[in-house]
């Protein structure tokens, strides 16, 4: 231990000299390392800094400090007493699709939201223009005036836009006719009721009753918000609500759970980010075991001094670990600074992505963890080199200074080295959202790198087997492949990854959007016809196929139910597969069939008798099946209109979603359900010229029903693939940043070679061509392999995501792939047509003196 400590301080003495002349030749190393940090850093941090902003503003968002939520029908008014009784101010608000219409025709699908007078409890409704509000017009409409005492609508911008209409402009919804008062500018509790199927329309809820649009069945959501006294325990409140009240079918948040999804979508997101920044520091780490590499063999006269003088091996790996290390912490420092600073742009960036402003600040958490992240890298990817220069003796030294020997480390340095790459790993899947992913996401990097040095050589191999070329440009330029310490296998892998990444993300984007615009239209129905009632659906279906543009019509019921258990056990405790809990959560969609709908195939069990009138049963979704473990006889008990039903599984059936025709997770048999309220949903199938006329013509008959364009909503999913892929992209881009900066450093570390080579070449009689081309042959080749095996590997990587993760068909695309190709050719042959410019210039007649 003594004689440690007394290496140690001696190398501290030494390094502290060396650190006088900087870091001039370890530039990339600190690039290397700042960018993964940075990358790591930001992500961290935004995420830190939306979360804050969630709970801060979580009453807001939710519209209250509790939500009370339940379909179909209001809270009870007993309810509303109870929490009344304690000091709960309240406000209700309810949600439907409906149709707005404007005077010229022209009709757009809206979420709409209906308000009481008490509504907001927390923030404030702003419109455009400043002052514009919901209250109806003021006046007598007796008076003479037919616009007075009307009630006015507020609308998104979006739909503002489709319609053409101005403040004054009338609006039909359903059977009403309000005035358009204004554009919303900010809804205060957006986050908690999103607008999913289209823009917001905003009324008061005294407007509503005029509409018609709430009938038996309707598909309506009733929320009714509790803004509590101060200093109430909020969950505790929840907490005795649901005990005294029990379970009516309604889901109970407080502020603190103002979006669930919000904060799930956050962290899925943050943890792919994280991969895709640990991922630029895994190439940045073979930048630093480059860099290490490349400064060591130029200190190698002072280590060989060193070591000739006596200096203990310890005292050579302490100078120069304590070297690394202060560098280490540079660039995680620089890193730590520049993340913060993405942090700012990308929240200005996301600004109407986000669901609230983050709320900008130091966290210490996501920096500390970035900040870990940068020194096990700089560890994992820098003791081999160090103990390589601790192994080998001086005179071995002297001689390495013209060909490079690649020794062994020691021992206890490759152990030490194993276990900073294993703690990377261990912290990589320690703090992911999901293990058994972040796991498998090192596997395959390991995988990937194995791939690429396997890629160098056998490119290498391939060089040398070629040595009997006679035209001297190509066989130069093939020899620079293999020679004693060529860079092949440090640059293909560096860019292979990088590559790789990209080549996988635009693969599966294409496969998408693939299933989006060659597979789905063809099978899409026009529209969806929602909230049809019972006694429309003869009439909706004669009409529809009287239009002669109309091709099919199918209708069927639809009710909504919760889970509530399975086999027994709470929704909320059922052991589901990660891929299939979303379905526990909210509402399912339920309808009843005597017979199999058409296209049904059975996966297990049998369909009931058409005449069929005994306890109730149910065909399932065979993959949320197996995911939840559910079997044929297993019990799914569902509360459809405030009571629980016990629904025995029957059947398991395949159901193909990407049909987008009408599916249903639930289909049980006739019976109780037949007799409880509800609508029907319809597809209609008509030609694309006539589909405006089509939506005019069944809206105008039916004022109640909403008409959803499917042909609207893919263009909504293409264009918000478009924004996720360029998005991914850019992430991804990080990588490829990182191993160009691998690259140059790879470069700029075989420079010295370089110059002397084309010296010597010049010297014995080779023209510049000669030598611009042997090299051009020398990268092009770099390239060309390294952008076939990451087309290779990105296609393999895409492959398993579509077909095991999204359970999609996938297919090859050419394209996308050759210019993968295409792009790593270029770029290697453009960094590397610096390094030979750059080369050429050197004037011989210095060097040759000197030699």
């Amino acid at each position: 231990m003594t004689a440690m400590l007394a290496d140690l301080r001696q190398g501290a003495l030494l390094a502290r000299r060396e650190l006088r002349g900087g870091f001039r030749q370890l530039r990339i190393v600190l690039a290397c390392l700042a960018l993964g940090v940075a990358a790591i850093a930001a992500v961290g941090t935004l995420r830190a800094a939306t979360e804050a902003g969630l709970l801060a503003d979580g009453a807001k968002l939710l519209g209250g400090d509790v939500e009370v939520r339940v379909t179909y029908r209001p809270l009870p008014e007993a309810a509303l007493e109870w929490a009344q009784a304690r000091g709960a101010a309240t406000s209700e608000v309810v949600e439907m699709r409906a149709m707005a219409i404007a005077p010229s025709g022209e009709r757009a699908l809206v979420e709409l939201k209906a308000v009481d007078a008490a509504w907001p409890l927390y923030g404030a409704l702003r419109l455009d223009p400043p002052g514009a509000s919901l209250a109806p017009e003021p006046g007598a409409a007796e008076a003479g005036a037919p616009r007075a005492g009307r009630h006015r609508v507020a609308l998104e911008a979006s739909v503002v836009e489709r319609l053409g209409v101005s403040p004054g402009d009338e609006i039909r919804l359903g059977e009403a006719r309000l005035v358009f008062a204004g554009t919303i500018v900010e809804e205060p509790d957006r986050v908690a009721s999103p607008a999913v199927l289209g823009p917001r329309a905003l009324v008061l809820a005294e407007a509503l009753p005029a509409t018609a649009l709430i009938q038996p069945g309707s598909l309506v959501s009733y929320d009714t918000r509790l803004r509590l006294p101060p200093g109430t325990d909020v969950r505790r409140f929840a907490r005795e609500f649901r005990a005294a009240q029990g379970d009516g079918g309604w889901r109970v948040r407080t502020a603190d759970q103002a979006e669930p999804g919000v904060n799930r979508f956050l962290d899925r997101a943050a943890a792919f980010l994280v991969l895709a920044g640990f991922t630029a520091l895994l190439v940045g780490g073979i930048g630093v075991a480059t860099g290490v590499r490349a400064w060591l063999e130029a200190r190698g006269r002072t280590i060989a001094t060193l070591r000739c003088l006596g200096a203990p091996a310890g005292v050579i790996l302490s100078t120069y670990l304590i070297q690394v290390l202060v560098l280490a912490v540079a660039g995680i420092v620089i890193g730590l600074v520049a993340g913060f600073g993405l942090t700012w742009l990308a929240a200005q960036a996301l600004a109407g992505a986000l669901p609230v402003p983050p709320r900008l600040g130091v966290y210490p958490a996501p920096l500390a963890l970035a900040a870990l992240y940068g020194l096990l890298t700089a560890l994992a990817f820098s003791l081999w080199p160090l103990g390589r220069a601790q192994r080998i003796p001086g005179a071995a030294l002297f001689r390495d200074l013209i060909t490079a020997n690649p020794g062994w480390p020691s021992r206890p340095i490759m152990l030490a080295t194993g276990l900073a790459g294993l703690a990377l790993v261990g912290l990589v899947v320690g703090t992911a959202e999901q293990p058994r992913f972040a796991l498998g996401f090192c596997a395959g990097a390991a995988l990937t790198l194995l791939l690429f040095r396997l890629g160098a050589s056998g490119l290498m191999a391939f060089a040398r087997s070629l040595r009997g070329i006679r035209r001297p440009s190509l066989r130069l330029g093939l020899a620079n492949l293999y020679r004693p310490g060529a860079p092949t296998p440090t640059m293909l892998v560096a860019l292979g990854i990088g590559l790789t990444t990209l080549a996988a993300i635009a693969t599966i984007e294409g496969n998408l959007r693939r299933q989006l615009s060659d597979q789905m239209p063809a099978a899409a129905p026009s529209f969806f016809f929602i909230d049809i009632q019972s006694d429309q659906a003869d009439r909706f279906t004669e009409l529809a196929t009287s239009l002669p543009s109309v091709s099919e019509v199918r209708s069927v019921p639809s009710l909504r139910a919760r889970i509530v258990t399975v086999d027994g056990v709470p929704a909320d405790q059922v052991q589901a597969t990660e891929e299939t809990r979303w379905a526990l959560r909210g509402d399912r969609g339920l309808t009843y069939a005597a017979t199999p709908p058409e296209g049904t195939r059975l996966a297990a069990g049998q369909w009931w008798p058409a005449d069929y009138q005994g306890p109730p049963l149910v065909s399932f979704d065979a993959n949320l099946a197996a995911g939840w473990g559910v079997r044929i006889g297993s019990v799914i008990t569902v509360n459809v209109l405030g009571r629980d039903l016990d629904l025995r599984v029957a059947s398991l059936r395949e159901i193909p979603w990407r049909g987008l025709g009408i599916n249903y997770t639930l289909v049980a048999s006739p019976g109780l359900l037949s007799a409880a309220p509800h609508t029907h949903i319809a597809t209609v199938r008509a030609a694309e010229a006539a589909e405006p006329a089509v939506l005019r013509r069944l809206t105008d008959a039916f004022p109640n029903i909403s008409g959803i364009r499917v042909r609207d909503a893919l263009e909504a999913v293409a264009g918000l693939l478009a924004r996720i892929g360029v998005a991914l992209q850019a992430t991804s881009s990080v990588t490829l940043l990182a191993g160009m900066l691998v690259l140059a450093g790879a470069v700029a570390a075989g420079q010295r070679a370089r110059v002397r080579d084309a010296v010597v070449l010049k010297t014995i009689g080779a023209t510049r061509g000669q030598i611009r081309r042997a090299w051009l042959v020398e990268f092009g080749l770099l390239g060309l392999v390294a952008g076939l095996l990451a087309a290779a590997a990105g296609s393999a990587a895409s492959w398993a995501v579509v077909r095991f993760v999204m359970r999609a068909d996938w297919v090859f695309l050419p394209g996308t792939l050759g210019l993968t190709v295409l792009g790593c050719v270029l770029l290697t042959l453009g960094l590397g047509y610096v390094g030979t410019a750059l080369a050429l210039r050197v004037r011989p007649a210095p060097l040759l003196r000197n030699e």
